[in-house]
């Protein structure tokens, strides 16, 4: 199926009208993303959506970012407790920062983290940037290894940066250890 195909099966089945002229406008410009993308996107705002926008659209194309809820489970846990560790975007690290600064009013800052990081993803998508991950270290070492595990697991983190994170850092031979056991696991 072509994007235009299904851009205007898309329009037909929430009910709205859409020019040719539009859809073919629409088509021009999700070209630059991978079909696949444009069509999975597509297919979602077939099922969750009652009219569609082109925001709708390009806010649904597969990028890697988490959505606003589970970024802010991601982020909440870590405000609570400086001890633990996370694995964050570039984008969640930038509405937390708004979001710290309302003081202790945990529903006004979910709010304006929630805000804030739908428009950093939604530029980033617009943008065709994936996710830039790092790892915000808490004062809990296992925690450290345990996270910094689990992302270079995920793919989010490289090998390189996460034994430079790791924290037997001081023991290049015990990290590379850990990597080096990991690594059969992160083929498979």
């Amino acid at each position: 199926m072509t994007i235009d195909q299904a851009l205007t099966l898309a329009f037909q089945f929430v009910n709205q009208p859409m020019a040719d002229l539009a859809i073919k406008e629409m088509a021009d410009d999700l070209a630059q993303y991978p079909v696949a993308d444009v069509l999975t996107a597509l297919k979602r705002c077939r099922s969750e959506l009652r009219s569609i926008k082109f925001g709708d659209i390009i806010d649904r194309i597969p990028g890697g970012h988490p959505g606003p809820e589970e970024a802010w489970a991601t982020i909440a846990s870590a405000m609570r407790d400086e001890s633990r560790s996370l694995i964050w975007s570039d984008e969640m690290r930038e509405a937390y920062g708004l979001a710290n600064s309302v003081g202790d009013d945990p529903i006004q800052a979910r709010m304006v983290f929630k805000e804030m990081y739908v428009k950093a993803v939604s530029d980033a998508r617009a943008q065709q940037r994936k996710p830039n991950w790092s790892v915000s270290k808490g004062s809990d070492k296992a925690d450290q290894e345990r996270v910094i595990t689990e992302g270079l697991r995920h793919g989010k983190l490289t090998a390189e940066y996460a034994q430079r994170l790791l924290p037997h850092h001081d023991d290049p031979q015990l990290a590379a250890l850990l990597i080096e056991q990991l690594a059969p696991r992160l083929l498979a």
